[in-house]
């Protein structure tokens, strides 16, 4: 009697992530035709189909719903027993993935990487860019280790652990020829002419919370994806943002922009490091919170 392997249940968890067999088996880092087998191998087993392969994208059958939503619970049960197993080291056995929001990767992981690199060289990183939401449910199924971000987690899923890293306050950015008065009241700013990230950055609805909007209200008519992409209208005179501190030196570099300071109580963002509760790694990943305050502190006085 055959039996059925972690390596099987891995497949068909990345093919129903995936909805098609090729991009799974690259998230796997197999052939397409090792992964069609070992699926198929699966399915002859069972005696039933998991996935419907007429359909595009590919689905599972209800028998395969069920299938791979226990197989989800294996794999993260064992994903556990490997982490207790090894935490008698204080360290992972493998790469420790790290999520990062798009709004503080680009600023902050050149400053923060090579000393983390430096003082945690076994077991590493890897690092992965993505919205709050994206990271927090990684972070609920075992598939991050740890993330920054800059919101409160939310109380529903896994217990997740904070440690607070820095305050990131924001400024007003708008063209150098604008007449704004200083410091600046944002309950006063032409509402319509404020430029917005896409919806699931957080960094957008702190700026809908702050500038007090609405969040159907329409602003200038488009919303971006990058901060990048908005400072390249600010700096043309087509509208206005807010700009984290942490973002200033590579976003705020053009001539043509000028900032303008905030009246109090200033608006900010706290960026936090979150990890869950029970990871037997607890005390790895606060000496890594330490390292990113003690890095973010040295660059920003430079």
């Amino acid at each position: 009697m055959m039996n059925i392997t972690l390596k099987q249940m891995r497949y068909v968890i990345a093919v129903e992530k995936a909805a098609h067999f090729g991009r799974a088996a690259a998230l796997c880092h197999v052939t397409q035709p090792a992964l069609s087998q070992q699926i198929s191998q699966l399915e002859t087993m069972c005696g039933a189909t998991i996935f419907e392969r007429t359909q595009k994208p590919v689905r599972p059958t209800p028998f395969g719903r069920e299938f791979i939503s226990r197989a989800k619970q294996i794999v993260s049960n064992t994903k556990s027993l490997e982490e207790f197993a090894f935490s008698h080291s204080g360290l992972p056995f493998s790469p420790i993935r790290f999520g990062i929001i798009p709004t503080i990767a680009p600023y902050l992981l050149p400053e923060i990487f090579p000393p983390l690199l430096k003082k945690f060289p076994k077991p590493g990183f890897e690092f992965m860019e993505g919205q709050t939401g994206k990271l927090q449910h990684m972070l609920n199924a075992g598939d991050l280790d740890i993330a920054l971000i800059a919101t409160e987690p939310p109380k529903d899923g896994v217990a997740l652990s904070t440690i607070k890293l820095f305050d990131d306050p924001f400024v007003l950015a708008a063209s150098h020829d604008a007449q704004i008065k200083q410091p600046v009241r944002l309950s006063k700013l032409p509402k319509e002419q404020l430029l917005l990230l896409d919806e699931g950055h957080c960094f957008r609805d702190q700026m809908i919370e702050f500038c007090d909007l609405e969040k159907e209200q329409k602003t200038n008519s488009f919303s971006a994806t990058s901060l990048s992409t908005i400072m390249a209208f600010v700096a043309n005179s087509q509208g206005l943002t807010l700009l984290p501190k942490l973002s200033i030196n590579r976003e705020a570099n053009d001539p043509r922009i000028k900032l303008f300071q905030l009246a109090p109580p200033v608006a900010s963002r706290t960026v936090s490091l979150v990890f869950r509760s029970n990871s037997p790694f607890k005390s790895l990943f606060e000496n890594i919170a330490e390292q990113i305050k003690y890095s973010n502190l040295n660059s920003s006085q430079l």
